[in-house]
């Protein structure tokens, strides 16, 4: 049994016709009729029904076809990992993050791992649906929450707990507070992000918790927009502790946010059948040693 019968054999299911399989393949009906009796004389049973000028698998041709498909992923995943020994002088990664995360986890890093592999190609794009893309397979890599039950394809590595807090102007009476119970919020003009957005579902679901409603907030759809209304006083907004920290705004201080501290867990996801590349792998270290740093100085600066 050789490769190439096989790869004639999967073309001629593909097409469902021998003479469009062969124009396919670039050979000839003969050639290609010839090489399927062969394998089929060598398995000792018929791959196909012959029906006049029409065909359909047998039993055995569609076992036949699931194992090909199964030899072929790995035959490529075999080349890209050959290939992915140079990859690195070039190549391309694709990565979906949750909106507003960017400025946390990417902005600093892109920059450190782009000077160290200035030849490969990032593509980091903000998206709700990242769990999505990457099962479906437009995204090499996600960061976003951790899925209560993941597709069994996926792989999820666990990065931090990420804890909410509130954003406040500095002059405001509430910035003195160091924390606050989470229903003080009823009080306060909030600016939010749109209701399609993690954080909103996750103050959403903390109110409904509490029995309290945050009554018309400004709703925007960036973060920088966001940022800016808090610092201009129009409004609080609720953000991840570690954002707030990392972006060090003067007229912006951040209250804990207590009886629920909103929190969430992040992952990083990748499809398991699909080769990670080496490009893929380095990132998920660095951007892991990145967050252990952040993380650090973050508990050494409250310390």
């Amino acid at each position: 049994m050789e490769l190439r019968q096989l790869e004639y054999f999967a073309a001629i299911c593909k097409e469902m016709h021998f003479s469009r399989a062969a124009d396919l393949l670039c050979t000839t009906q003969s050639n290609l009729s010839q090489q399927i009796k062969f394998l089929e004389n060598e398995l000792g049973v018929p791959l196909f029904n012959r029906m006049g000028r029409r065909i359909t698998l047998t039993d055995a041709g569609q076992i036949l076809l699931d194992e090909c498909r199964l030899l072929f992923e790995r035959i490529d995943h075999m080349k890209g990992a050959i290939a992915d020994l140079n990859r690195m002088e070039g190549g391309k990664l694709d990565i979906g993050i949750l909106p507003g995360d960017g400025d946390l986890l990417f902005d600093a890093l892109l920059i450190d791992f782009h000077r160290t592999y200035p030849k490969l190609s990032i593509s980091v794009t903000e998206t709700m649906q990242v769990y999505e893309q990457v099962v479906e397979g437009i995204r090499d890599l996600g960061v976003t929450t951790v899925p209560p039950k993941p597709d069994e394809r996926l792989a999820v590595i666990p990065l931090f707990r990420e804890e909410f807090a509130l954003a406040i102007r500095s002059d405001h009476p509430m910035a003195k507070s160091q924390a606050i119970p989470f229903e003080q919020l009823q009080r306060l003009k909030m600016v939010m992000f749109g209701p399609e957005h993690q954080i909103t579902k996750l103050v959403h679901s903390c109110c409904r918790d509490k029995g309290i409603t945050i009554d018309n907030p400004i709703v925007t759809s960036t973060l920088s927009t966001l940022v800016s209304l808090v610092e201009q006083g129009v409004g609080a907004a609720i953000l991840p502790r570690l954002l707030l920290d990392h972006m060090n705004r003067e007229q912006i201080v951040s209250i804990k946010l207590l009886h629920p501290t909103p929190s969430q867990d992040i992952c990083i996801l990748y499809r398991t059948d699909k080769f990670l590349g080496q490009a893929a792998k380095l990132f998920i270290g660095e951007l892991r040693s990145f967050l252990d740093s952040v993380t650090e100085r973050t508990s050494q600066s409250s310390g």
